[in-house]
Order: C-alpha cells, then structure tokens, then sequence
C-alpha cells in the first residue's frame, strides 16, 4: 500500500484497484495511509491539517486514534513533515543507551552509570588501538618492505 506507485508492480497494483473496491472502509483506509505517506515523503505541512481532519473524521477507529495520537503531538509532527532533520543518525546510539539503562535498572548508582556510560566507549577505543599496534608489530607492512 504503501510503495510508491512507480514501484509497484503490476501485481501490486492489480491487488490494491481489487481492494479497493470490494469496501469503502478498506478504500478509505488505503487512501488515507497512502495520502500521510505522500505527505510526509513530499515534506507536505499544508496538507497536514486536511488529513488529520479526515482521519479524526474517519469511519475506522484505528485511524481516528491513530490521527488523535498525532494531533496530541501536532507540533513535534508538523516539524517532522516540515523541517529537513532527522534523529536518525543518532538512533542507533539512543536504543543503546536505553538497552544499558534496562539493564541497570534498580543497581545503578551515579558512579556505575558513569562508568558504563562515559568510560566504555573510551576502554573500547583503547582496546581497538591496542590491537591495532599489536597488529603492527606483528608481520611487516608493505611500507616496510617497500622502504627495505
């Protein structure tokens, strides 16, 4: 449903017109999914409040709730449809922080936590460059053998 329309194949096309048009539920699921998709990929905040409308006004309760819950949030979801950031190169980090701080959940003191969450990354880093001198020293490089 989802897939741009260029991308799709015949198939897929084939099976969402046949979707379509055995409810109005189903199509006014697909219309609105496919329309927030459009909105969001074009960076869109004009059409924003038109779909929040339909989808508050939809016949489906998941849509409704689903269009509530962003209109809760209207602000973080209008600078997400109109501001070119993301947190994306920094979710992988967030997750890992959040993983570490499950995991200490209820044993966790301030100088524990510091140590997990300031001192790993750099006991890591020397540890990496630790090998890397060990690898050094190991077999001669090309350079050397070059300069020899």
């Amino acid at each position: 449903m989802l897939r741009r329309e260029p991308q799709r194949t015949e198939a897929e096309t084939q099976q969402i017109a046949q979707l379509h048009a055995q409810s109005a539920e189903v199509a006014e699921a697909i219309d609105l999914a496919q329309d927030f998709a459009h909105l969001v990929r074009q960076r869109q905040p004009a059409c924003l409040d038109p779909w929040l409308q339909r989808g508050t006004t939809s016949a489906l309760e998941a849509l409704q709730r689903f269009a509530s819950g962003l209109r809760e949030d209207y602000e973080a979801v209008k600078a997400s449809v109109t501001m070119p950031w993301s947190t994306s190169p920094v979710e992988g980090h967030i997750n890992r922080l959040k993983m570490l701080k499950r995991q200490m959940f209820g044993r966790a003191r301030l100088d524990l936590l510091s140590r997990r969450f300031l001192l790993a990354p750099r006991e890591r880093q020397t540890r990496r460059e630790r090998q890397a001198q060990a690898v050094g020293r190991g077999a001669p490089s090309q350079v050397d053998a070059a300069a020899a």
